[in-house]
């Protein structure tokens, strides 16, 4: 699926109607946000944690790697595997802790064996003045939710 995202907004808007597609229970699910530096993968996360119901401040994890977020009944782990620059350094964020959780997962081609886990792949890249997204449903149920996510765009086009 593919999308035009013209500003920062539709970046936002996209990522509340996936969230709207999400189960209540998150746990275990991985998202996988790919792009280069300042095509809009924060911006995208960012939007996402606050629609679950987070207030104040959505600091990037490129620094600590793992922001967690405790918001309604779910948890969410925003990463940035930015700086990480081997699979096996998965271990030390305790990443196999993290499936109790929604994880919203920032350069994930660090780690390209991620791919085989996660659930959805959205690839956002510069388009003219704007940016584009490609979404992938990696999954069963992440296939599942592009091709829900398809038909909600598609009508609100029409």
């Amino acid at each position: 699926m593919q999308l035009q995202l013209p500003d920062a907004g539709a970046t936002a808007a996209l990522a509340e109607r996936v969230f709207g597609l999400l189960p209540d229970d998150t746990a275990g699910w991985i998202l996988l946000l790919e792009g280069e530096l300042g095509s809009g993968k924060s911006t995208f996360a960012r939007a996402m944690i606050v629609k679950m119901g987070h207030s104040g401040p959505v600091p990037s994890p490129s620094y600590t790697l793992v922001e967690p977020y405790r918001l309604a009944g779910r948890i969410i782990y925003h990463v940035d595997l930015y700086r990480v620059t081997a699979e096996d350094e998965l271990r030390y964020l305790g990443w196999s802790e993290l499936d109790d959780g929604l994880r919203i997962v920032e350069w994930p081609d660090r780690v390209p064996a991620l791919r085989q886990q996660a659930d959805i792949c959205i690839e956002l890249r510069y388009a003219g003045s704007g940016r584009a997204a490609d979404i992938d449903g990696l999954s069963a149920r992440g296939r599942q939710l592009v091709s829900k996510l398809n038909a909600i765009t598609t009508s609100l086009q029409d």
